[in-house]
């Protein structure tokens, strides 16, 4: 007979184990089947099992045993072992087998198993798996010699890795262990990472590629500060002096995967002492990495400000420190530059944005050599001019100091023909709150006007000439706080407020001056009318403002007057658009009616106030500055010398005036009529919507009664409705007495004859019937 080859002896044996877990009772047969499958995980060199034996039940049979394991977890024998035994066997099935097939195992049995006290055993087995630095194992395993897996299987076992901390807190709930949680567990994982490359460092041939794996996705989903808080201070401290520790963390960043770069370096970069122990973890990484480039020379300085001062001095400084990086520097004070004088960026980035980036161009500045900065002498000069007319054309106070502030440190720094800028603002206190913040911006240059101190007024307080304590204090227990946020000035600054920013104060400032605005500019407005309508339409109360419908309601009225023909157009239009409720419908009735009314009311002369400041003069006008000034005072003259017994109040005369309704009540009138009986996807008139139909129909006819001795009102014609319903039947009867009341007689019979006889048949038939209108 010819002997088994080894595959076939460890597939028997295994099988014969499995028997005997299933199906035995005896305590011994089954500890000697624990046993046995335990001999094939023995490593030591005195081992019996021969190694070919051992590496296919690792390869072929160690997950299937670990499964079988915890599906007979229930198993009566299983709670006949002692406590020495079931750690002796069961547990160190677990904890000395492959560590990869180990943690997927126990894994899907945390998932499977219901809370009882099987599940503490799993949960027991898994905690003791990560104190025993079994995780190390793992990273080391794949690092020494990728496993014959598919990608598929080592996509998941790295999702197993990040995620544990998941993974045991969706299960477990409140019953869940203090390693598991992300405070302890991510701490541990960094821990066995450079465990991993303090290994490498000894001189090992070995790839980092998952260990760099590990990482990024660790950080790409929010761990990136547990992390890099343990990694950072110990790789910094490694590569101080020892250069093959320096190849190790450049050859761990390299292997990082370009979707998660970003988040592995803005890490690093918040965690990293300063800019010497950056340069040498990641060494000329955004030399080589285009991704890696992107992110330290643009994205963390122009896209994103969250970030400290200290960020800024590591990155600039890290590009500065390497001449190989030098010309990345220069690249981003130009980017910088272009950023702080774009008239755009100041009107439109937040505050905070600005402030950062007026930090990052300062210390780009002063980290310049004089053959850079003779070489940006003109362009450090153009941004110098451009960007501080654009700060101080601003309307923000702080923004104003901001460009104070950085074209005096500019200017000191170029020292152009010996010629310095000097404001009033002293230092850089006023522009973040405090002098130590301005020494973190820029030692070399803020810092030397933070010495000097604040001028002393010529009203010190000190001085004996202007001592006031003799004097009374006024009751200021009266006075109010004003806000700090002042109203738009410019229709314009109103109109993008509104649109884009998320200041509550800022957004009722300009809702409250808008009108006013309109009417004081009709030239501006008529630039922006139906923009601006566009926005107050779609507009929400998402502030709560105090009588936010009613200044809404009157900037739409002040459009409508002032730039009647194409504002009525849009919202006529809009009027039958989809997708607007019925608050937005009648809100366009609304403001189309109040509209005509205004325009068809007389216009009244507003008293100026430089005439009435001159009327109340004590100087007397030369009489030869108004022709009719000899008029007025004979007949002033007149007046006080006659004497009369009774005398009423006298009224000036009035005086006519155009109707500005006139020419334009067809564009309120006819857009309204054109689609009404048009039902559209969610609105419909002549159906559910009858209320918007009867205040149409009102609305019509208030046009049609403005629009009174015009020549547009004959073409004005209501046809005839025959509707049950009491709202539309008042909207109707209102229009038609509103034709009747608005057309001369004699015009009435001759242009509306045939109207007027149906409207007569149909008033008559409703009295028949006995309707209510």
């Amino acid at each position: 007979m010819e002997p088994l080859s080894p595959n076939t002896e460890v597939r028997l044996t295994v099988s014969q184990c499995f028997r005997t877990l299933t199906t035995s009772t005896n305590i011994k047969d089954i500890t000697d089947a624990l046993q046995t499958l335990l001999c094939y995980l023995d490593e030591t060199p005195g081992s019996t099992t021969p190694s070919v034996q051992r590496a296919e039940f690792r390869r072929a049979h160690y997950t299937r045993t670990l499964q079988l394991l915890i599906n007979n977890i229930q198993a009566d024998w299983l709670h006949s072992l002692t406590a020495d035994q079931r750690t002796g066997l069961w547990d160190s099935l677990f904890l000395h087998g492959p560590p990869e097939q180990a943690l997927l195992v126990l894994m899907e049995g945390i998932g499977q198993l219901r809370p009882s006290t099987n599940l503490d055993h799993l949960v027991s087995i898994t905690e003791k798996f990560l104190q025993s630095g079994r995780l190390a194992d793992l990273l080391w395993l794949y690092c020494q010699a990728a496993p014959s897996d598919s990608p598929q299987l080592r996509e998941t076992l790295l999702g197993r890795i990040v995620a544990l901390p998941d993974l045991t807190a969706n299960r477990l709930h409140p019953n869940n262990r203090p390693l598991f949680l992300p405070q302890q567990y991510y701490p541990l994982l960094a821990t066995e990472i450079f465990s991993v490359c303090l290994c490498v460092a000894g001189g090992t041939d070995c790839s980092l590629t998952f260990v760099a794996q590990t990482l990024g996705k660790a950080c790409v989903q929010g761990h990136s500060d547990l992390l890099l808080a343990v990694m950072a201070p110990r790789l910094s401290v490694c590569t101080h002096s020892d250069m093959v520790w320096q190849r190790v963390c450049w050859k761990l960043l390299e292997n990082v995967p370009q979707r998660w770069m970003e988040a592995v370096l803005t890490g690093l970069v918040q965690a990293v002492s300063g800019p010497d122990a950056l340069g040498r973890i990641i060494g000329n990484l955004v030399l080589r990495n285009k991704k890696a480039q992107f992110v330290i020379t643009h994205k963390l300085l122009l896209l994103q400000y969250k970030y400290e001062t200290k960020v800024l001095r590591t990155i600039l400084g890290y590009l500065a420190a390497d001449r190989e990086r030098r010309p990345l520097l220069v690249q981003v004070l130009r980017c910088v530059c272009q950023a702080w004088a774009n008239p755009s960026a100041v009107k439109h980035t937040p505050l905070e944005q600005q402030l950062y980036v007026s930090k990052a161009l300062l210390l780009s500045v002063n980290l310049l050599n004089n053959s850079e900065l003779q070489e940006l002498r003109s362009e450090l000069l153009q941004c110098m001019l451009g960007g501080m007319q654009s700060h101080l054309d601003s309307g923000v106070v702080r923004i104003r100091h901001m460009g104070m502030v950085v074209g005096e440190c500019l200017s000191s720094r170029m020292d152009i023909n010996g010629t310095k800028l000097k404001f009033e603002v002293q230092s850089m206190f006023k522009l973040v709150g405090s002098p130590k913040e301005v020494n973190e911006v820029t030692p070399s240059t803020v810092s030397s006007q933070n010495k000097s101190g604040p001028q002393p007024l010529k009203t010190d307080p000190d001085s004996d000439l202007d001592s006031d304590d003799e004097l009374t204090p006024y009751d200021m227990s009266g006075d109010q706080e004003f806000s700090q946020t002042s109203p738009p000035r410019y229709l314009r600054d109103c109109l993008e407020t509104l649109i884009s920013s998320e200041d509550a104060t800022r957004v009722e400032l300009s809702l409250r001056v808008a009108e006013s605005l309109v009417r004081k500019n009709v030239f501006a407005a008529r630039e922006i009318s139906v923009q601006l309508t566009k926005v107050l339409l779609h507009m929400e109360d998402k502030y709560s403002i105090n009588c936010f419908l009613s200044y809404r309601q009157a900037t739409m009225v002040a459009l409508a007057v002032t730039d009647s023909i194409p504002v009525t157009q849009y919202l006529t239009t809009e009027f039958y658009s989809l997708n607007y409720s019925l608050r937005q419908r009648l809100d366009i009735l609304e403001v189309l009616a109040l509209a005509a009314q205004e325009l068809s009311k007389p216009i009244t002369e507003r008293s100026d106030p430089s005439i009435g400041a001159a009327a109340s003069s004590d100087l007397t006008p030369h009489a030869g500055d108004n022709p009719a000034h000899w008029r007025q005072v004979v007949e002033k003259r007149i007046q006080s010398k006659t004497k009369r017994l009774s005398k009423g109040a006298t009224q000036p005369p009035a005086k006519a005036t155009p109707n500005r309704y006139a020419p334009v009540a067809g564009h309120f009138f006819f857009p309204l009529l054109r689609n009404y009986d048009k039902p559209q996807v969610t609105f419909d008139l002549l159906g559910s919507d009858h209320l918007v139909l009867g205040r149409l129909l009102h609305t019509l006819g208030l046009f049609m009664h403005l629009a009174v001795n015009a020549p547009v009102l004959s073409l004005l014609l209501i046809d005839r409705c025959c509707y049950d319903l009491t709202m539309v039947r008042r909207g109707v009867l209102f229009a038609v007495c509103s034709v009747f009341l608005g057309m001369p007689s004699k015009n009435l019979l001759v242009d509306l004859s045939d109207q007027l006889f149906e409207t007569r048949s149909w008033l008559s038939g409703k009295k028949k019937h006995g309707t209510q209108t």
